[in-house]
Parts: C-alpha cells; sequence; structure tokens
C-alpha cells in the first residue's frame, strides 16, 4: 500500500473474501473467548500467576504474594480479574482459598509455557 492507502489489486478474489467473512463469523464466539483470555494474560503479573498456576496446580495468594515480591491485596486484584475472566477457579480449605487453572483454559495458555520454559533453557545453555 502507498501512503494514501488506496489499495492497488487488479483483481479482488470474491469467493475468497466470502469464505473469510464466513470463517471469521461461524468463529465469532471462539474469537471472543480468546480475546478475551489473551487480553487478560497480556499483564505480566497476570501471565506470571497463570504459568505459577500450572506449575504447581494450585496455590494461595499468600504463596503468590510471598513468590512475585508483592503485597497479598496486589495479588488478590489480579485473582480476582482471573476468576471474573473464568480462568481461572478456586477452593476453600478453611479459612484460605487456593486458586488453579480451568482445565479449558489450560488447553489453550500451555503452548505458551512451554515457549516461555523452552527460551529459558536456551539462555541457560
Amino acid at each position: 500500500m502507498k501512503n494514501n492507502q488506496s489499495c492497488i489489486r487488479v483483481f479482488a478474489d470474491q469467493v475468497q473474501i466470502d469464505n473469510c467473512r464466513e470463517v471469521l463469523k461461524a468463529n465469532d464466539k471462539s474469537f471472543n473467548q480468546l480475546s478475551r483470555l489473551l487480553a487478560l494474560a497480556g499483564n505480566e503479573v497476570r501471565l506470571k500467576i497463570l504459568f505459577l498456576l500450572e506449575e504447581e496446580n494450585e496455590l494461595c495468594p499468600c504463596d503468590l504474594s510471598d513468590i512475585l515480591g508483592m503485597s497479598i491485596p496486589a495479588v488478590s486484584q489480579h485473582l480476582r480479574k482471573l476468576k471474573d475472566g473464568n480462568v481461572i477457579e478456586g477452593r476453600r480449605e478453611g479459612q484460605t482459598i487456593f486458586y488453579s487453572l480451568k482445565q479449558e483454559q489450560l488447553t489453550i495458555l500451555r503452548p505458551f509455557f512451554k515457549h516461555i520454559i523452552n527460551n529459558s533453557k536456551k539462555v541457560a545453555l
């Protein structure tokens, strides 16, 4: 494209355009869900929390506070956003709530976590 933002295409493949529109429309719900998940995981602290929950299966806010070097209220705010976004769930044991990733979210996030682990192995070498 040129600076004037005009397209210099000679032929538009209308079948391709229509097919692409249909695919987007058919997957609208999935795009919406993934977009919301990635928006939540796009915050570095929340991404670290998600990573830790995947690694440890479940953690309480106090554990996360100690690991991340953050206050419990700050960690709790991030946990609230993740819970409201349907990414994590809590399990109460006495007065302590242990958080874990929802299985359907883990399926989506696991490749990202593998990427993080693989990069840390390369740096260590």
